[in-house]
């Protein structure tokens, strides 16, 4: 394998190490999450497929560090950092304004000339090509606030908190800002495989949205429905695991019969 730039420290976060593993899947987090959201994900999969959670600036032990509020310029950052992750076939999983930008860091990765990601799973979010005039990153605190609560979430309860709020505000801010001001630019579509996940109580995603995401691909599509709402992946957690590995060892095991095959 290449060797990581320095900067993959910081940017990544692997909670549990699986050296042995034969992909690696990495995880974006939604609108003010942070590479902790992933801990349970990463806890199920291993060690089959090792997670690599990223972090984006501005939050938890990067929370000093300026916030990027460009959906393109972050997507630009993250696919520098796992450029080098060579050695073994990539996936990766977006939720929410995660799944956006792993379709972007997939684009890069085919611009680079770089192998494909064996799949992408997107979570929690409409096709890019379906867009809304969005402006909650002009709203209030308190609207910001309630619409974050209304999405419920693992940390939703902790909003309260003054403190809290203070140290979460700024990056929430900014990543709405980020995905409400990006733009799908039309006709740049992947080839590889796209797993959509949906919760069927989600307020913010219709069916027919969540479904579009074929149209941004050429490769196969599937839609997965799960109970829940915006945050089913919390309830979810060991479905969505052991639909993440089944898919991937599918792969895998498709993989070794076109090796034997050829020998």
């Amino acid at each position: 394998m290449s060797r990581a730039p320095e900067q993959f420290g910081t940017w990544v976060r692997r909670f549990h190490p699986a050296p042995d593993s034969a992909v690696r899947l990495v995880c974006l987090p939604h609108a003010g999450g942070s590479s902790s959201f992933y801990f349970p994900l990463s806890r199920a999969l291993s060690p089959a497929v090792e997670v690599l959670a990223v972090q984006y600036p501005g939050r938890q032990d990067r929370r000093l560090e300026p916030h990027i509020d460009s959906l393109p310029e972050l997507a630009d950052r993250i696919a520098e950092v796992i450029r080098p992750l060579d050695d073994r076939p990539l996936a990766l999983f977006g939720h929410s304004m995660g799944a956006v930008l792993a379709y972007e860091v997939a684009l890069r990765m085919r611009d680079a000339g770089l192998p494909a990601p064996v799949r992408i799973f997107v979570s929690g979010r409409r096709a890019p090509s379906r867009d809304r005039d969005e402006r909650l990153h002009l709203a209030s605190d308190a609207d910001l606030l309630a619409e974050v609560r209304g999405l419920g979430g693992p940390h939703a309860a902790l909003l309260g908190d003054p403190e809290i709020m203070d140290m979460v505000m700024p990056a929430l801010r900014s990543d709405y800002r980020a995905v409400e001001k990006y733009r799908w630019e039309s006709g740049r579509v992947l080839d590889c495989p796209v797993t959509v996940l949906t919760g069927d109580g989600d307020p913010r995603l219709s069916i027919e949205e969540a479904a579009a995401w074929e149209d941004h691909t050429t490769g196969l599509t599937e839609l997965q429905v799960f109970p829940g709402g915006h945050f089913y992946l919390v309830e979810e957690n060991a479905r969505v695991s052991a639909l993440i590995e089944d898919r991937l060892a599918r792969r895998d095991a498709g993989a070794r019969r076109e090796t034997a095959a050829r020998r």
